[in-house]
Protein backbone atom coordinates (compact mmCIF):
# COMPACT_ATOMS: atom_id res chain seq x y z
CA UNK A 1 0.00 0.00 0.00
CA UNK A 2 1.34 3.41 -0.97
CA UNK A 3 -0.07 6.41 0.88
CA UNK A 4 0.07 9.94 -0.53
CA UNK A 5 1.08 11.43 2.81
CA UNK A 6 4.70 10.56 3.73
CA UNK A 7 3.89 10.69 7.46
CA UNK A 8 1.16 8.08 7.00
CA UNK A 9 3.50 6.01 4.84
CA UNK A 10 6.21 6.10 7.49
CA UNK A 11 3.84 4.79 10.16
CA UNK A 12 2.56 2.10 7.80
CA UNK A 13 6.12 1.00 7.00
CA UNK A 14 6.89 0.77 10.72
CA UNK A 15 3.81 -1.39 11.25
CA UNK A 16 4.88 -3.72 8.45
CA UNK A 17 8.38 -4.00 9.91
CA UNK A 18 6.93 -4.82 13.32
CA UNK A 19 4.65 -7.47 11.87
CA UNK A 20 7.53 -9.08 9.97
CA UNK A 21 9.63 -9.21 13.16
CA UNK A 22 6.77 -10.70 15.17
CA UNK A 23 6.05 -13.30 12.51
CA UNK A 24 9.71 -14.32 12.54
CA UNK A 25 9.71 -14.47 16.34
CA UNK A 26 6.78 -16.87 16.38
CA UNK A 27 8.31 -18.98 13.59
CA UNK A 28 11.78 -19.31 15.09
CA UNK A 29 11.02 -19.57 18.80
CA UNK A 30 8.08 -21.95 18.51
CA UNK A 31 6.06 -19.80 20.89
CA UNK A 32 2.32 -20.04 20.40
CA UNK A 33 0.90 -16.98 18.70
CA UNK A 34 -2.34 -17.57 20.58
CA UNK A 35 -0.56 -17.50 23.94
CA UNK A 36 1.04 -14.12 23.21
CA UNK A 37 -1.72 -12.69 21.05
CA UNK A 38 -2.00 -9.51 23.12
CA UNK A 39 1.64 -8.76 22.30
CA UNK A 40 1.21 -9.17 18.55
CA UNK A 41 0.07 -6.66 15.95
CA UNK A 42 -2.19 -9.23 14.22
CA UNK A 43 -2.92 -6.83 11.33
CA UNK A 44 -5.67 -7.13 8.76
CA UNK A 45 -2.89 -6.91 6.17
CA UNK A 46 -2.21 -4.65 3.22
CA UNK A 47 -4.78 -6.20 0.86
CA UNK A 48 -7.65 -5.87 3.31
CA UNK A 49 -6.44 -2.44 4.38
CA UNK A 50 -6.50 -1.29 0.76
CA UNK A 51 -10.07 -2.56 0.36
CA UNK A 52 -11.17 -0.72 3.50
CA UNK A 53 -9.51 2.43 2.21
CA UNK A 54 -11.15 2.14 -1.21
CA UNK A 55 -14.60 1.41 0.22
CA UNK A 56 -14.45 4.55 2.34
CA UNK A 57 -13.33 6.68 -0.58
CA UNK A 58 -16.23 5.31 -2.62
CA UNK A 59 -18.94 5.38 0.06
CA UNK A 60 -17.81 8.65 1.72
CA UNK A 61 -19.12 7.71 5.19
CA UNK A 62 -19.53 10.43 7.80
CA UNK A 63 -19.16 8.12 10.82
CA UNK A 64 -16.84 5.14 10.66
CA UNK A 65 -16.92 2.62 13.50
CA UNK A 66 -13.97 0.35 14.25
CA UNK A 67 -14.47 -2.40 16.80
CA UNK A 68 -11.04 -3.57 17.92
CA UNK A 69 -8.44 -0.80 17.61
CA UNK A 70 -5.61 -3.07 18.78
CA UNK A 71 -2.34 -1.26 18.00
CA UNK A 72 -3.87 0.93 15.29
CA UNK A 73 -2.88 -0.80 12.04
CA UNK A 74 -6.34 -0.81 10.48
CA UNK A 75 -7.14 2.51 12.15
CA UNK A 76 -4.42 4.04 9.98
CA UNK A 77 -6.18 2.97 6.76
CA UNK A 78 -9.56 4.11 8.05
CA UNK A 79 -8.31 7.48 9.27
CA UNK A 80 -6.35 8.30 6.12
CA UNK A 81 -9.44 7.64 4.01
CA UNK A 82 -11.67 9.49 6.50
CA UNK A 83 -9.52 12.59 6.16
CA UNK A 84 -9.99 12.51 2.39
CA UNK A 85 -13.79 12.27 2.57
CA UNK A 86 -14.41 14.45 5.63
CA UNK A 87 -15.38 11.57 7.91
CA UNK A 88 -14.57 10.59 11.47
CA UNK A 89 -13.38 7.25 12.83
CA UNK A 90 -14.78 6.10 16.17
CA UNK A 91 -12.55 3.28 17.33
CA UNK A 92 -13.19 1.11 20.38
CA UNK A 93 -10.68 -0.94 22.35
CA UNK A 94 -10.69 -2.63 25.75
CA UNK A 95 -6.90 -2.84 26.35
CA UNK A 96 -5.50 0.49 27.48
CA UNK A 97 -1.90 -0.33 26.49
CA UNK A 98 -2.98 -1.14 22.95
CA UNK A 99 -5.00 2.04 22.65
CA UNK A 100 -2.08 4.10 23.99
CA UNK A 101 0.19 2.76 21.25
CA UNK A 102 -2.49 3.30 18.61
CA UNK A 103 -2.86 6.91 19.75
CA UNK A 104 0.89 7.47 19.37
CA UNK A 105 0.96 6.02 15.89
CA UNK A 106 -2.12 7.88 14.64
CA UNK A 107 -0.71 11.13 16.03
CA UNK A 108 2.63 10.44 14.31
CA UNK A 109 0.74 9.98 11.05
CA UNK A 110 -0.93 13.38 11.49
CA UNK A 111 -4.40 11.82 11.65
CA UNK A 112 -5.36 12.43 15.28
CA UNK A 113 -8.03 14.99 14.35
CA UNK A 114 -9.95 12.32 12.43
CA UNK A 115 -10.05 9.62 15.13
CA UNK A 116 -12.08 9.43 18.33
CA UNK A 117 -10.64 6.80 20.67
CA UNK A 118 -12.99 5.08 23.11
CA UNK A 119 -11.79 2.71 25.83
CA UNK A 120 -13.95 0.06 27.47
CA UNK A 121 -16.50 -2.64 26.79
CA UNK A 122 -17.60 -2.38 23.15
CA UNK A 123 -21.20 -3.52 23.68
CA UNK A 124 -21.68 -1.04 26.53
CA UNK A 125 -20.14 1.80 24.53
CA UNK A 126 -22.31 0.96 21.53
CA UNK A 127 -25.40 1.14 23.74
CA UNK A 128 -24.45 4.70 24.68
CA UNK A 129 -23.95 5.85 21.08
CA UNK A 130 -27.08 6.97 19.23
CA UNK A 131 -25.55 6.36 15.79
CA UNK A 132 -25.87 6.36 12.91
CA UNK A 133 -22.90 4.40 11.57
CA UNK A 134 -22.16 4.54 7.85
CA UNK A 135 -19.23 2.12 7.86
CA UNK A 136 -18.20 -0.55 10.37
CA UNK A 137 -15.04 -2.62 10.66
CA UNK A 138 -15.54 -5.60 12.95
CA UNK A 139 -12.18 -7.01 14.05
CA UNK A 140 -12.55 -7.71 17.74
CA UNK A 141 -12.23 -11.04 19.58
CA UNK A 142 -14.49 -13.35 17.63
CA UNK A 143 -16.76 -14.35 20.51
CA UNK A 144 -17.81 -10.69 20.58
CA UNK A 145 -18.81 -10.50 16.91
CA UNK A 146 -22.41 -11.52 17.54
CA UNK A 147 -23.13 -9.31 20.60
CA UNK A 148 -21.43 -6.35 18.93
CA UNK A 149 -23.41 -6.90 15.74
CA UNK A 150 -26.68 -7.00 17.65
CA UNK A 151 -25.66 -3.75 19.37
CA UNK A 152 -24.75 -1.76 16.25
CA UNK A 153 -27.19 -3.22 13.72
CA UNK A 154 -30.13 -0.97 14.75
CA UNK A 155 -27.84 2.04 14.34
CA UNK A 156 -26.69 1.35 10.79
CA UNK A 157 -27.43 4.08 8.27
CA UNK A 158 -29.04 3.27 4.93
CA UNK A 159 -26.42 1.78 2.60
CA UNK A 160 -24.04 1.27 5.53
CA UNK A 161 -21.14 -1.08 4.87
CA UNK A 162 -20.03 -3.64 7.45
CA UNK A 163 -16.70 -5.41 6.99
CA UNK A 164 -15.90 -8.36 9.27
CA UNK A 165 -12.37 -9.79 9.34
CA UNK A 166 -11.13 -13.34 10.10
CA UNK A 167 -14.15 -14.95 8.51
CA UNK A 168 -12.14 -17.92 7.16
CA UNK A 169 -9.04 -18.09 9.36
CA UNK A 170 -8.14 -19.01 12.04
CA UNK A 171 -10.12 -22.28 12.12
CA UNK A 172 -10.66 -22.04 15.89
CA UNK A 173 -12.89 -19.00 15.35
CA UNK A 174 -15.21 -20.60 12.82
CA UNK A 175 -18.06 -21.39 15.21
CA UNK A 176 -18.22 -17.75 16.26
CA UNK A 177 -18.02 -16.36 12.74
CA UNK A 178 -20.66 -18.80 11.50
CA UNK A 179 -23.00 -17.57 14.21
CA UNK A 180 -22.26 -14.01 13.11
CA UNK A 181 -22.91 -14.82 9.44
CA UNK A 182 -26.20 -16.48 10.31
CA UNK A 183 -27.26 -13.43 12.31
CA UNK A 184 -26.44 -11.10 9.41
CA UNK A 185 -28.43 -13.27 7.02
CA UNK A 186 -31.31 -13.47 9.46
CA UNK A 187 -31.83 -9.72 9.68
CA UNK A 188 -33.21 -9.50 6.18
CA UNK A 189 -31.94 -5.98 5.50
CA UNK A 190 -28.31 -6.84 4.72
CA UNK A 191 -26.74 -8.25 1.60
CA UNK A 192 -23.52 -10.14 2.32
CA UNK A 193 -20.55 -11.56 0.42
CA UNK A 194 -17.65 -13.65 1.74
CA UNK A 195 -14.29 -12.90 0.09
CA UNK A 196 -11.12 -15.06 0.39
CA UNK A 197 -8.85 -12.07 0.92
CA UNK A 198 -6.39 -11.94 3.79
CA UNK A 199 -7.83 -14.06 6.60
CA UNK A 200 -11.22 -13.87 4.91
CA UNK A 201 -13.54 -10.88 5.00
CA UNK A 202 -17.27 -10.57 4.75
CA UNK A 203 -18.77 -7.40 3.35
CA UNK A 204 -22.41 -6.67 4.17
CA UNK A 205 -24.41 -3.72 2.89
CA UNK A 206 -27.61 -2.51 4.48
CA UNK A 207 -30.51 -2.71 2.07
CA UNK A 208 -34.19 -1.96 2.31
CA UNK A 209 -37.03 -2.14 -0.21
CA UNK A 210 -37.51 1.60 0.03
CA UNK A 211 -33.90 2.37 -0.78
CA UNK A 212 -34.05 3.50 -4.37
CA UNK A 213 -30.28 3.72 -4.75
CA UNK A 214 -29.75 -0.02 -4.55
Amino acid sequence: MIFADPKVQAVYDAYEARNAAETERVRTTGVSGFDIRDELLLPVGAEVGAILHALILGRKPARILELGTSYGYSTLFLADAARQVGGTVITMEQADFKQAEARRQIAAAGLADYVEFRLGDAVAMLAEDEGAFDFVLLDIWKELYLPCFEAFHPKLADEAIVVADNMIFPPMARDDVRAYRAAVEGKGDLQQALLPIGMGIEIAVKWSAGNAKL
